[in-house]
């Protein structure tokens, strides 16, 4: 990996051991689909591709986590599972059940 991959990953691995607990939600696209948040992906992309290679493939990734929140917010809640997040691809707040 070059410089600027490394220091991409090692950002991801500082937010994700850090900040990501402290929120308390995940992104959309976890939240609807199980498996990996956005920040977990994107950084096995970096790993795989390269900075220099990733453009469309982490643009992919979160356009995808755009919709599953657009999903989310228009889905009926469930009974006691509201919970208040705030979607990975920006500030606006989604209500949606982590699971």
């Amino acid at each position: 990996m070059n410089t600027l991959t490394t220091t991409a990953v090692t950002s991801i691995d500082l937010y994700q051991r850090w900040l990501s607990p402290l929120k308390g939600f995940r992104c959309a696209h976890a939240a609807l689909y199980g498996g990996a948040s956005c920040s977990a992906a994107i950084r096995d992309i970096l790993v795989q591709q390269g900075v220099a290679g990733s453009g469309a493939a982490i643009a992919a990734r979160l356009h995808t986590c755009r919709q599953a929140a657009s999903h989310l917010a228009a889905a009926p809640l469930v009974t006691g599972g509201r919970v208040r997040g705030v979607c990975c691809c920006g500030p606006v707040p989604i209500p949606f059940r982590c699971g």
